[in-house]
């Protein structure tokens, strides 16, 4: 970056940018600088690296912990070497998340709608300023925890092992999700772990490829359907959309992603809690469900596949459980944020804690989860897992 050099050799990069922010940043005075726009991340770096234009900014339309948030700040600072200042236009924020975000190393965070003015007044200032405040305001100390080599050694051992014992099981199921239905054999929803990092969590797919679509066809079962009149005033999209994919009218924020689908994990698992027992949506065998998905859901097969995030290093056989941005990014307040300071994990002490002991609440279990956080250890996972052993015994689903 060379903010020496004249305003308009010096390009702002806008990555995943709507046409009305573009509009904003495109009418705002920024001192002449250039303006670059690019739909995702990966065209970006490509481009960089080919023409090596004086990247003197980057601006992400993203929520904290998607895609375009801190994620991505860690990948260009950690992996790309690219240090500049790095802006964030977000739909939700408080203020205990603007100072997540301050502390990780975003130079500062634009809540929509945004104020042309703001932009105009804040974005050259923190470019021309920045030689100078950025020794100050990096993303080194945000991921505090560091896996203890003892515990990567036994994750990676026992996650192995597991792997190579399972394989002929994990076969089969791959080979029974493609007989029944056609449609990838894996999907991804992206999980906030250790220091609010997100990574992509694998599951085996348990849904038809067009689940969401189904929904639709299902809703004379639900006796709590909307009236004929109610249904023709929203779209198929929006239909599928929670309320704040909605109300940000960006699409879909909460992803689920396989080789060529996309669900939205949001409105999927409250519809999920509607099946189980709201009187907005029920239904007694959902269809959407395959056989085998319903097997491996109800034996937990289906959540083998996160034994690779274990050998990958996302997660470990103990910590505690990842959990989906929409989720994480309410744990901000210094009551909860701690819970992130530890490890994630395919078990954790809720699990063993809880099962079999009645209805547990939310409160409950972050609890729980900031006492592992503060507690953990080696020998306190080699206990946790003697005691997952009788868990999964217990008929309750956790």
């Amino acid at each position: 970056m060379n903010t020496k050099l004249p305003a308009q050799e010096q390009t702002i990069v806008l990555l995943n940018c709507d046409d009305f922010i573009y509009g904003i940043f495109s009418q705002a005075n920024l001192g002449g600088r250039q303006l670059r726009r690019f739909s995702n991340p990966l065209l970006f770096f490509s481009e960089w690296e080919k023409s090596k234009f004086n990247l003197v900014a980057i601006v992400s339309q993203s929520e904290v912990l998607g895609t375009g948030g801190i994620s991505l700040l860690e990948t260009l600072v950690n992996k790309k070497n690219i240090a500049v200042p790095f802006f964030l236009v977000s739909q939700q924020l408080s203020e205990s998340t603007i100072r997540m975000t301050l502390k990780a190393g975003v130079s500062d965070v634009f809540k929509l709608p945004i104020k042309k003015e703001n932009l105009e007044i804040r974005l050259p200032l923190l470019i021309e300023k920045w030689d100078d405040l950025k020794h100050a305001n990096t993303v080194s100390d945000f991921h505090k925890y560091k896996t203890p080599f003892i515990k990567r050694v036994f994750d990676i051992f026992f996650a192995g092992m597991a792997l190579i014992f399972l394989s002929p099981l994990l076969l089969t199921i791959c080979i029974l999700l493609k007989l029944e239905s056609r449609g990838p054999i894996f999907y991804y929803a992206l999980r906030v772990g250790s220091g609010y990092r997100t990574f992509k969590f694998y599951k085996f797919r348990s849904m038809y490829v067009n689940a969401d679509k189904r929904l639709k066809d299902l809703k004379h079962l639900n006796q709590y359907a909307p009236t004929s009149e109610e249904a023709t005033t929203s779209n198929i999209e929006e239909e599928y959309l929670c309320d704040e994919c909605k109300a940000a009218g960006t699409g879909c924020k909460f992803p689920i992603y396989s080789d060529t689908i996309q669900w939205c994990e949001k409105q999927y698992s409250e519809n999920r809690k509607a099946k189980a027992g709201s009187a907005f949506f029920k239904l007694k065998d959902d269809p959407r469900i395959t056989k085998v998905g319903k097997f491996i859901r109800n034996s937990s097969i289906d959540e083998l596949p996160q034994l690779w995030n274990v050998i990958i290093g996302d997660m470990s056989i103990v910590g505690n459980r990842p959990l989906p941005l929409y989720e994480a990014e309410k744990l901000t307040t210094d009551k909860y944020a701690m819970r992130f300071m530890a490890p994630a994990g395919i078990t954790g002490l809720w699990q063993v804690e809880k099962r079999g002991k009645g209805e547990m609440s939310e409160e409950e279990r972050l609890m729980l989860d900031n006492k592992y956080a503060e507690n953990h250890s080696f020998w306190y996972d080699i206990k946790l897992i003697l005691r997952t052993i009788p868990a999964l015994l217990q008929k309750e689903s956790v």
